[in-house]
């Protein structure tokens, strides 16, 4: 079988470090393709990469199309015309299942790094993956297309960061708690790290797994103080996030949580903002009568999250603290990957959070062309796949993986329960 063409649907931040990562294994596939509504926003991914002389063979260049991802039809024409055998999902997580109906139709491998959203909807009951990913499963597996759902970082890497560690250092395990930090500056008065919309729609209220059962909790209603690798002591909150709606199903855990850190400024700007009517996805009129979505203004007003990269300082922390045993003896784990923003930006112009979400999608693909994870022929979450080859091949293209094996959490975990 001849290598396989790939698909790169998007043009943002993430899609941005996904293109240079393909760029730098591109001898590893077919023809490469970015597409985004767009044109001049691949240009300028293609432009970056050409500065950095990141293509691996340079006689093979990424080539643009531009394509209205929520357009079921001609999705599926672009995927004929360019024979296309993975897609890789970048695009805004509206268009999640316009492109995965798109795979599904016409064969294509399908990888994604965030739920599915509606546009008038926010954070619905869970599992969330229920609501429209999982109802597509069976469909996938009768026709034998590969969906790989989720594979970011995280959601993504802290999935498979459980398996690993169940599969090498644990017996049972009782609780994780995934915790994501951004110990950075980036020089704005306010600004969110990737897109503004979903961004804030992820803080409407928690979701969180506890006891076996789904329980919501007001945002930001609860947080601690945990002393990071590198980082140091920061402070986080208790959020919902994607990962849970899926670990909570495929790995058996009492209580699975997400813990994301936000500086006092930051929550500040926020309650404002929320307390003003602001982040609401519901549509409004002006006196003039003009109508017109609050968080869409917001996020028109802020920066994009692609500009915060060159004067990005500092490091991200995102890590699994994971509590259980292993030959009846208790045992704590933290794994985890401290990436830093400025040593993105000189190797591929971005910033860390954009960094760590873009490059697990491509090891994704690579391992789905080169057969680790190529036979799934269904719809999977990172979790249900051999965590071995994702966390080896991670670490050889930018991100590699910390473990702490003895009892860091010592003088921690008590803030955490």
């Amino acid at each position: 079988m001849g290598k396989r063409n790939v698909l790169l649907v998007g043009a943002g931040g993430v899609a941005h470090v996904a293109a240079h990562k393909l760029a730098q294994n591109n001898d590893l596939f077919g023809d490469i393709f970015i597409a985004s509504r767009s044109v001049d926003s691949c240009k300028q991914i293609l432009e970056s990469i050409e500065r950095k002389r990141n293509y691996k063979d340079t006689l093979k260049k990424i080539q643009i199309r531009q394509i209205d991802a929520l357009n079921v039809p001609d999705m599926i024409k672009l995927i004929k015309e360019l024979n296309i055998s993975i897609t890789i999902n970048l695009a805004s997580a509206f268009c999640n299942m316009s492109i995965l109906e798109a795979c599904i139709e016409t064969g294509a491998a399908y990888i994604d790094t965030a739920i599915h959203e509606e546009p008038n909807k926010v954070c619905e009951n869970p599992p969330w993956y229920a609501n429209y990913e999982w109802k597509r499963k069976d469909r996938c597996k009768d026709k034998g297309i590969t969906a790989i759902l989720g594979a970011g970082f995280d959601p993504g890497v802290v999935n498979a960061y459980v398996t690993y560690a169940k599969k090498h250092f644990f017996d049972v395990i009782d609780t994780i708690d995934i915790m994501d930090v951004n110990a950075g500056s980036h020089g704005k008065y306010f600004a969110t790290n990737f897109d503004p919309e979903i961004n804030f729609r992820e803080f409407v209220k928690v979701w969180t797994w506890i006891n076996k059962e789904w329980v919501c909790k007001p945002i930001h209603s609860e947080k601690k103080v945990f002393d990071f690798p590198v980082v140091g002591p920061q402070t986080i909150y208790l959020t919902g996030h994607d990962e849970l709606h899926s670990l909570s199903k495929n790995i058996e855990a009492n209580s699975i949580r997400f813990w994301m850190g936000f500086s006092d400024h930051y929550l500040n700007v926020f309650n404002v903002l929320k307390n003003l009517g602001l982040l609401s996805e519901k549509p409004v009129k002006t006196a003039e009568g003009l109508e017109v979505v609050p968080l869409k203004v917001v996020k028109a007003c802020l920066p994009d999250p692609k500009t915060l990269a060159p004067n990005y300082v500092g490091n991200t922390c995102i890590g699994d603290l994971i509590v259980g045993t292993k030959g009846g003896r208790k045992k704590e784990l933290f794994i985890y990957n401290v990436c830093d923003h400025k040593a993105c930006y000189e190797e591929v112009e971005s910033q860390a959070i954009s960094y760590t979400a873009g490059v697990p999608a491509v090891a994704a693909a690579v391992l789905v062309a080169r057969g680790d994870w190529g036979d799934t022929k269904t719809m999977v979450n990172v979790e249900e796949l051999n965590p071995d080859p994702f966390i080896d091949l991670l670490k050889d293209i930018g991100l590699p993986t910390e473990t702490i094996k003895v009892s860091y959490s010592k003088k921690n975990l008590k803030t955490l329960k």
